[in-house]
């Protein structure tokens, strides 16, 4: 199969370098090149391309705007090209929830616009994108909070952080590819009062997954932060691993805490679901319920195999409502899962899964 992509950028040396990283594949054509969002929109009612690189800030129309009018009119995948910036990773979030399948960092120098590594991300999310289903939606409602009250005694706070600390389960949860949107199904539906702490591995680069976790936490009657060292895992509240680092689970005097390890990629990712399951796994606690969500690939297979063994309660997305059904079929076939549902009906099986 020969990809057919449209390259839409306001930089003319953009243009340029990414259509030569495309030209490179045997299996990719650059079939046109867009300055802007209205050129873009026109462009691809004429050349009808298998998959978009769109950028997320350009003149006369920008990329968020002309995703608006791409996936309503020709539900087409785009992949997003963001700065690695903090507004980069707020409109790149936007994007991801408006349809858009992926997103690939620009690099913040000239010195590694023409890096290897940033080439073969590009032209690995092409592949998936041509292969994946569109679907367009409108952005969630953030729900409504409880207002909380101030505690005012150093006292008080030791109490409240003693009993916050103990929790009947641990909600391991890891996605790559439509995790950031899918997440958004999950997430806001799971009760306030649940009697367990949550963490996730989403597959992004340093930065966005700060962005990712204060989106879900307006969006969300749990608590969402971006994990740190050393943060005690407390009830109501879910953790995600932050770019470039694993998250690992340990437990120090009776309370699980969160350990962020730098080290080697594990399955060809930092963060790796695998990583984050196999340190819940050495726990030896039973109590624990993992889910696997879309995703290329296979991380997160072998580590959720290894928490079911220890007699954890393991959930995999159905292949009908992935983006990419990558990580929950290799799960499958390793049996490692104990029910498969769709990402609908995620959140009401752990719900359920919390009263076993």
């Amino acid at each position: 199969m020969n990809i057919k992509v449209l390259v839409v950028d306001d930089s003319a040396f953009m243009r340029k370098v990414i259509s030569d990283m495309i030209a490179s594949s045997e299996d990719m054509t650059v079939v046109g090149t867009a300055k802007n969002g209205k050129e873009a929109i026109e462009m691809v009612k004429v050349l009808h391309p298998d998959v978009v690189t769109l950028d997320v800030e350009m003149p006369i129309m920008d990329g968020l705007s002309a995703l608006k009018h791409l996936v309503a009119e020709n539900p087409i995948p785009v992949i997003m090209l963001s700065s690695l910036t903090q507004q980069g990773a707020h409109e790149t979030l936007k994007a991801l929830d408006y349809g858009a399948v992926d997103f690939v960092p620009k690099p913040s120098s000239l010195l590694k616009v023409s890096a290897p590594e940033l080439k073969d991300e590009l032209l690995m999310k092409i592949r998936i994108a041509s292969r994946t289903k569109v679907r367009p939606s409108s952005p969630p409602v953030p729900v409504q909070k409880p207002i909380e009250k101030p505690v005012s005694t150093v006292k008080s706070i030791v109490k409240a952080e003693q009993g916050s600390a103990r929790f009947k389960k641990i909600i391991a949860i890891g996605t790559s590819t439509g995790g950031p949107r899918a997440l958004q199904d999950v997430i806001p539906l799971i009760p306030e009062d649940i009697d367990a702490s949550i963490v996730v591995v989403q597959h992004m680069p340093p930065g966005f997954t700060k962005s990712l976790a204060e989106r879900l936490n307006a969006l969300s009657h749990v608590h969402v932060k971006e994990a740190e060292q050393g943060d005690v895992l407390k009830a109501g509240w879910a953790y995600i691993a932050p770019g470039d680092s694993h998250l690992k689970v340990t437990k120090h005097n009776g309370q699980f805490v969160i350990e962020l390890d730098n080290g080697e990629r594990v399955t060809g990712h930092k963060p790796s679901v695998d990583a984050m399951m196999y340190s819940i796994a050495d726990l030896h606690d039973p109590n624990v319920i993992g889910v696997i969500m879309t995703g290329m690939g296979a991380d997160g297979a072998e580590g959720m195999k290894k928490l079911k063994e220890q007699n954890g309660y393991v959930i995999a997305q159905d292949e009908e409502s992935c983006v990419v059904y990558g990580m929950p079929k290799s799960a499958v076939k390793l049996g490692a899962v104990d029910k498969v549902v769709s990402l609908s009906n995620i959140a009401n099986e752990i719900v359920k899964a919390m009263e076993v």
